[in-house]
């Protein structure tokens, strides 16, 4: 079983990226992400409808942390404090020491590898600073984006699930990608 302290938050960063704590002045920027359709489009929850929804994200994600049942960080450039994704680890069943990695990232920054880079050091602080047993990551299987990204950063296919997911008026596919501890290669 892994203990869950995130106190004081953990800020790092690697090559390209620093990861923060959410601040209340990222509101417009949850908001850019949570309002895109095609950001959200293999992500099934509701669409931002206006600033109230976005910060409704930060408050929740805040109190995810301070209950220890998760962990998201705000990424940014490493010269700009100015939001372009959210990474963090969520669902997290300690007494199997897993826990399910998820990412979101502004359009204007996709294909530009910053999930890929993201990825490592989550994993790293996953692994060695809380001692998870594994990460699994939940995607869309039409989201071949996500795949690639989870193929270059070690995980593997674990399974996809038929229409186990009632979302939008019509029931979805899941596919499970996996990296367990003994298998994760640090760089």
């Amino acid at each position: 079983m892994i203990q869950l302290e995130f106190s004081p938050f953990p800020v790092l960063q690697y090559g390209r990226l620093n990861f923060r704590a959410f601040e209340d002045s990222d509101v417009h920027e949850v908001f850019n992400m949570r309002s895109n359709p095609e950001v959200m489009k293999y992500i099934p929850r509701p669409l931002t409808k206006n600033l109230d929804d976005a910060m409704y994200v930060i408050k929740t994600i805040q109190e995810t942390i301070e209950k220890k049942e998760g962990i998201n960080w705000v990424m940014t450039l490493k010269d700009d404090p100015k939001m372009i994704g959210i990474i963090g680890i969520y669902r997290i069943k300690p007494t199997n020491a897993r826990g399910e990695l998820g990412y979101i990232l502004l359009p204007e920054y996709h294909n530009m590898g910053y999930i890929t880079e993201a990825i490592k050091p989550i994993l790293n602080y996953a692994f060695h600073d809380i001692g998870f047993h594994s990460l699994e990551a939940v995607i869309d299987p039409s989201n071949i984006a996500s795949e690639r990204v989870l193929q270059k950063n070690g995980f593997v296919k674990e399974a996809h699930i038929l229409e186990n997911e009632f979302w939008d008026g019509r029931f979805l596919d899941t596919v499970i990608y996996s990296l367990l501890k003994r298998n994760y290669i640090k760089e």
